[in-house]
């Protein structure tokens, strides 16, 4: 399993990608979906919400659980991804492409994001 290197990692399995005019996307990395198991649901926040680092900002429903999913930076919705919320399986087919969750404008960046060497090891850990 890669992890894509220009990303950061949450402890909570979340992805971030680098800011792009102040705006980040959001996904669950492929060790979760894969803990998951077949993604059935998809409940995101919505455009315009504001979200807070470490909290909770919506759920994934699987076939096995329903799995919280945590918000890895404050900031601001400005995007869901539809296709994920029309077809949930995408987070399992292409957890760091087409699966990603949703955009947020960042306000704050917690120190505790982990680099994709970290979050391997702290994921094999």
């Amino acid at each position: 399993m890669s992890n894509p290197q220009q990303l950061r990692y949450s402890k909570e399995h979340e992805w971030l990608s680098p800011a792009e005019d102040g705006v980040s996307t959001v996904g669950i990395t492929e060790f979760a979906a894969n803990a998951l198991g077949d993604v059935v649901y998809a409940q995101l926040p919505e455009v315009g919400d504001t979200v807070t680092a470490g909290e909770t900002c919506g759920e994934l429903e699987s076939t096995k659980s329903v799995s919280d999913l945590y918000a890895p930076v404050t900031g601001e919705v400005t995007e869901i991804n539809q296709d994920v919320v029309d077809d949930p399986s995408l987070v399992n087919s292409a957890p760091f492409e087409g699966g990603w969750l949703f955009k947020v404008r960042v306000a704050e960046e917690p120190a505790e994001l982990l680099s994709a060497d970290e979050y391997t090891a702290f994921s094999a850990g």
